[in-house]
């Protein structure tokens, strides 16, 4: 049959596209699993039409022509690999997140040692080290390219103290990932880069007496740090050594699409692309974090909660490729499965997001402990599947980060 369209949320499926002909046995059994309630197919385009091997051909050849239309632009993860064209894990180096994640655990520690002597370099008024912006930014792109969960996940993990220099890295990695999703070349991705690195550079001249109050901000506080993003911008205009866009990104990451966001109340297409992925990027980090005010909340929860803001926060196409490259599950999220286990998400499968692995470690309907075990949900013939997100508050789960940093390649 012929797909015209998926009913429901375009998050509920796995499918990048909503009109294909359905010709393969596993893109029927994932439509039966998702969580869509319906769809539409067209009738004058089925096989199960076709009154001649002559008519069944031309429409085979029709649905060819629209399929190669569409994708004339993407990579085919199932081309097959020859000497000429390597598999897609070759080209991009992507490795394990147990091969990672001690690399990005000694990037991070070194990342916040530098953030914190770049901003305190700015508290003085000395001018930034750009070079030293961009070698540090070549290194987080670098473990991003090799695996985008491990140092997007590490980054998340920051203490409340911490939460000022550990965000920039975090907003830099997530730019990082979001560029490349978008399909962006490797100079603006590392312009995106380095506009995350940067963004937040104008609370630094704020006083320290708000930028570091444990309890909510008054309204007159809170108007005193919406003068960041242009103190911010200020300090990076007289650098002279940084693009355009890093300059955008610092002056307009808390514009939202409406109109309602500040300094200057931009709405729609008057924000810039790196901008919108700036607001996106931004939020995600700040919503996942603790604060000494507020607990994070979990990654699966945000991101549910974000999509809830497309259009009046961000734009949807942007909000939609940052959750190809977290996941609607991102890792650490705590999900139940349909046996009733629960566990917690280690990482993400490079083209579906609905099939990450999972370790097990909870039975939801006997409410005890099982033996812990990984579950890759993308295995042909694995049965079980994610059927929805969990609140690690709610079952009073303690350091549950030691489950998914303890993760085994096997």
């Amino acid at each position: 049959m012929y797909i015209q369209e998926l009913h429901g949320s375009w998050i509920d499926h796995p499918f990048w596209k909503t009109r294909f002909l359905l010709t393969e046995k596993k893109d029927f059994l994932a439509l039966r699993s998702c969580g869509i309630p319906s769809l539409s197919i067209d009738i004058s385009k089925g096989l199960d039409v076709a009154t001649s091997a002559e008519k069944a051909a031309a429409i085979v050849e029709e649905n060819r022509q629209e399929e190669a239309e569409a994708t004339q632009d993407r990579p085919d993860p199932e081309a097959a690999a020859t000497p000429e064209n390597p598999p897609q894990r070759a080209e991009t180096g992507r490795v394990g997140m147990a091969e990672e994640i001690r690399k990005a655990q000694a990037l991070c520690d070194h990342s916040r040692q530098a953030v914190i002597d770049m901003f305190t370099d700015v508290r003085m008024g000395n001018a930034i080290n750009v070079s030293g912006v961009q070698d540090m930014v070549e290194d987080i792109s670098a473990s991003v390219a090799r695996n985008p969960d491990a140092l997007i996940t590490l980054a998340r993990l920051k203490t409340a103290d911490d939460y000022t220099y550990m965000h920039s890295v975090a907003v830099c990695a997530l730019m990082i990932a979001l560029a490349r999703q978008l399909g962006l070349d490797e100079n603006q991705v590392r312009e995106a880069g380095v506009a995350g690195l940067l963004h937040d550079t104008g609370k630094m001249c704020m006083p320290p007496e708000v930028l570091n109050k444990p309890g909510k901000l008054t309204d007159a506080e809170f108007n005193i740090m919406k003068g960041h993003p242009q103190a911010g911008h200020d300090v990076l205009v007289a650098c002279n050594e940084l693009s355009p866009g890093a300059l955008e990104v610092c002056l307009h990451h808390h514009e939202k699409m409406d109109g309602s966001g500040y300094p200057a109340r931009l709405a729609g297409e008057e924000i810039s692309l790196l901008a919108k992925m700036g607001a996106v990027c931004d939020v995600y980090d700040a919503i996942t974090s603790n604060r000494p005010y507020k607990k994070g909340w979990g990654p699966a929860d945000s991101i549910h909660q974000m999509a809830q803001w497309c259009d009046t926060h961000f734009d949807r196409v942007v909000f939609q490729a940052f959750v190809k490259s977290v996941g609607i599950y991102p890792v650490g999220s705590l999900v139940r499965l349909q046996s009733e286990r629960l566990g917690v998400v280690l990482e993400q499968h490079e083209h579906s997001l609905l099939t990450p692995r999972v370790k097990v470690f909870f039975s939801a309907s006997s409410r005890m402990a099982i033996p812990q075990q990984i579950v890759d949900l993308s295995q042909p013939g694995t049965v079980d599947r994610i059927v929805g997100r969990e609140s690690i508050e709610h079952w009073g789960f303690a350091n549950i980060e030691q489950l998914w940093l303890a993760v085994e390649g096997k």
